[in-house]
């Protein structure tokens, strides 16, 4: 996010992008016989969709090995991609963390503008990051949400 405030070409085509794609509800849609109205919230039943039997073997099970099916490899064994660990202490969120990332990044660049905190400007904003147990900003990060 940090990277995005500071190139806001970027957030811009980033948000236009999403617009054209997503878009917004701007009329009353039927969809599988339901009307859904303008503006309205639609809520995915993820519940319903993790024990779709039609789906998924043991639908009703905890697997959660059923999730790693993936091409890439994020379990340490290439090691230009350590994202979460590796060998026995690799993170067991990783997976998900992988699936929800683009999904989260997403839903805030569209849902808000972000405004810098008081007193701080774009050209100021520290950039350095502090290694420790994971990398991170040095000084943290502090925007303000602007709902569109």
């Amino acid at each position: 996010m940090a990277e995005l405030l500071c190139s806001p070409e970027a957030l811009s085509k980033a948000r236009l992008e999403m617009e054209q794609t997503i878009g917004k509800a701007s009329i009353d849609v039927e969809i599988a016989g339901f009307t859904v109205p303008k503006g309205a919230q639609v809520l995915v039943n993820v519940w319903a969709i993790g024990r779709d039997e039609s789906t998924w073997d043991n639908s009703h099970s905890f697997m959660p090995e059923r999730f790693l099916r993936t091409d890439l490899n994020f379990k340490g064994q290439n090691f230009e991609l350590i994202l979460f660990g590796a060998g026995r202490r690799i993170c067991p969120g990783s997976p998900l963390a992988i699936r929800m990332f683009h999904l989260m990044l997403g839903s805030l660049i569209r849902s808000f503008d972000w405004k810098l905190e008081d007193g701080v400007r774009l050209e100021n904003m520290d950039m350095e990051e502090k290694f420790d147990l994971t990398l991170q900003k040095a000084r943290p990060l502090r925007v303000v949400p602007v709902a569109i």
